[in-house]
Formats: structure tokens, sequence, C-alpha cells
């Protein structure tokens, strides 16, 4: 065996204890979902956009070291699309579903009872109107709550605390915010109508995970 095939073998065993500290985990977690709103401007006024705080549910598979980590998330929410001004209100059903993938940074060894962390990532959103349309919505000179199906890029920020119930049990808090630029096609601005910007969920779950 030469020196580069010695090197090369050497620096693979190097990376054996490694590959076998890292554990899979597999979980689940309900919560709630809060959005930030934004404003459609027309002719000098304008009504407030959002959508409805809901239930929000979320699955994972992640795989996770001594202190990194990464995790695979699909995340659905409920919550109807939402147009106000004053006491005049338009609301049409919706949910929207996200896949994503987050990068973990714990704040304690992986044998740690109580491990805080730290996550962020990036994905795809789709927004997806379920109500049945009308031939008059409300304030629709600003905008028009549609049937339709908005695929939008997603942010993800959070953090959380992983509790060991058991060696392959785990309780688990987080909280995340999720960025999405504002879905337009299924709140359409009207003709002469403006509106911009990204929306915030902010969304708090509880769930278990099981590991190994």
């Amino acid at each position: 065996m030469n020196r580069t095939s010695m090197l090369v073998v050497c620096s693979a065993l190097a990376l054996v204890p490694a590959a076998m500290a890292q554990r899979w985990e597999f979980g689940g977690a309900v919560g709630g979902g809060f959005y930030t709103s934004q404003d459609v401007s027309s002719g000098g006024s304008s009504a407030s956009a959002k959508i409805e705080s809901n239930i929000s549910g979320s699955a994972w598979v992640g795989n996770n070291g001594n202190r990194w980590g990464g995790e695979l998330r699909y995340d659905y929410q409920g919550g109807s699309l939402l147009l106000n001004q004053g006491s005049t209100q338009a609301s049409f059903g919706a949910h929207s579903y996200d896949i994503h993938y987050d990068v973990l940074w714990h704040f304690a060894d992986a044998e740690s009872r109580v491990r805080p962390f730290v996550g962020a990532g990036a994905g795809i959103k789709v927004f997806q109107g379920t109500g049945s349309e009308v031939a008059y919505q409300p304030l629709s000179n600003y905008a028009l709550l549609t049937k339709q199906q908005d695929l939008t890029p997603l942010v993800s920020v959070g953090a959380g605390i992983k509790f060991a119930v058991s060696s392959h049990l785990q309780f688990r808090v987080e909280v995340h915010d999720y960025l999405t630029p504002f879905p337009k096609k299924v709140i359409t601005p009207a003709e002469g109508a403006h509106v911009g910007g990204w929306l915030q969920d902010f969304v708090p779950m509880a769930g278990l995970a099981y590991t190994f």
C-alpha cells in the first residue's frame, strides 16, 4: 500500500467514530401559528391583509451530533385569509404547508438531559385558498381572496429545548419564525392597489421525538 492510499484509509477510519456518534431523530409536534399583517394600499387608504391564527402541526427527521445537527421538516397550518378595514372584514378559507431544512446548534452535549438549541434554514411554503368564491367580496377594491395556490420561498429561524425523557424519547418545546414574501396569488391586490413586504409566522410548538 502506497503512502497516499494509507492516508486515505487513515482519514476514513478517523471519521468512523464521528459517524457512529451521530443520532437519528424522528418527531412530531403541535402548536399554533400567529401571522403578522401587511397593508394593501389604494387611493390614499388601506386595508390590513393577513392570515388567521390557527393550529399548526409539524413532523421531522433529523441527524444530530454532539453539538451540530440538522433536520428536514414538514409543517401544516390552517388559517383563513383575512382582509380588514375598520368594522368591515372579508374572510376566505385557506391552509398552508411547507418543507424546509434547518441546521441546529445545541448548547449542551448529546448526553445532557436538557439541551437548548437554536436553528436556521430555508425551504418552500405553499399557501392554498380553499373557500368558495362569491360574486361580491367586501373590500374587493383593495384585494381579492382567491382559490389559488401560491408557492413562495421560506426562511426559518427558531429556538427550543430538548428534554430527555428516556434513552430514546425526548420531549421538546420550541418556537419558530417562518418568513415568506407576501402571497399575492391568494390575496391578489386589485387594479391600482399595492402590497409588498414579507409575512412572519410565529409558531410555538411542543412535541415528542424518538432517537436512536
